[in-house]
């Protein structure tokens, strides 16, 4: 049953790639139909919507899409959403990659490979007509509901927060928290990987948190958790910790195997010491790579730490 008087959150897993909690779409109703935060990409549409069914919704009611970036596995879906008169609201950074997205698709395929279609499926682009561009600090209004648009680069320099009702979704930049685990991981894939944009992401966030902006905080890989204090903490520990591993690792200028085996070995131990399964390690691996975040630090290191 719809609930419109309220204005719930409803997290859609998109199931991907056969893994239940790895990528989130959330769902939040209005009075003339509903929204999303996040789409996910072209191969997970099926799941999305399933999930829209589940809340008693169909395509034909989604009116926006708020996106927190053009990676493919939060945006691929953003042009056949387009498609059925969607608004699409994207970073402006980002914007011409959804309008015409071949380089981002050249750039993607150059990494991924024959695994393009199964991973990710098609990426439409946005038509113009349906693309928004909000800048920082602007309040979205949609209805009756208000989202506060924060620019949070340091994952992505296209990368926006958005705060909703006492919720931040955080995209990337809140990093990856799988549903109940006290277990946190950076995402930092080539090539807009900076940490210190990411610092002063994570010190905006935990600022305006600490004026009781939010409570909560919703990353896209997975959920909405209600101790955000807990959460931007360990993001910053997390930080640190991987700020310490580069200054070991990195001077040396490793080749990339060796800089991917030895961060697998080290997230791995982290994940342990977390308390992580097997399971659990796999379902972190899949919406976070490591080999991914390999490739981002080996770029990052050589162009701003490099002496």
């Amino acid at each position: 049953m719809k609930n419109n008087e309220q204005h719930p959150v409803y997290t859609i897993d998109l199931n991907f790639m056969g893994v239940q909690g790895a990528i989130a779409a959330y769902l939040i109703p209005h009075a003339d139909g509903a929204l999303l935060v996040e789409c996910g990409p072209g191969s997970t549409i099926p799941a999305l919507e399933k999930g829209l069914q589940q809340h008693g919704y169909e395509v034909s009611d989604i009116s926006h899409l708020l996106l927190s970036h053009i990676h493919l596995d939060h945006a691929g879906a953003a042009g056949w959403l387009a498609r059925s008169g969607v608004n699409v609201y994207v970073h402006p950074v980002g914007a011409p990659h959804m309008i015409n997205p071949d380089k981002l698709l050249a750039s993607a395929t150059r990494i991924y490979g024959d695994k393009m279609g199964e991973l990710w499926g098609e990426f439409l682009p946005v038509p113009p007509e349906n693309l928004h561009t909000p800048e920082d600090g602007d309040v979205i209004e949609i209805n009756s509901l208000r989202f506060e648009v924060l620019d949070t680069p340091g994952h992505a320099d296209h990368h926006y927060a958005y705060i909703h009702k006492g919720i931040c979704f955080s995209g990337d930049i809140g990093g990856v928290r799988l549903s109940d685990t006290f277990h946190l991981r950076v995402p930092m894939p080539p090539p807009e990987f900076v940490l210190e944009k990411w610092g002063s992401s994570l010190d905006r966030l935990k600022g305006i948190y600490s004026r009781d902006g939010f409570s909560s905080i919703a990353p896209t890989h997975f959920g909405v958790f209600d101790d955000a204090a807990w959460h931007l903490d360990t993001l910053h520990k997390a930080l640190v910790n991987i700020n310490d591993w580069m200054e070991t690792v990195m001077p040396e200028d490793p080749m990339i195997d060796t800089i991917s085996k030895e961060l697998t070995e080290w997230t791995r131990q982290h994940a342990l010491i977390d308390g992580m399964p097997d399971e659990k390690i796999e379902a972190y691996e899949l919406a976070s790579p490591t080999w991914m975040s390999s490739y981002g630090i080996q770029r990052y290191w050589r162009k701003y730490r490099s002496t």
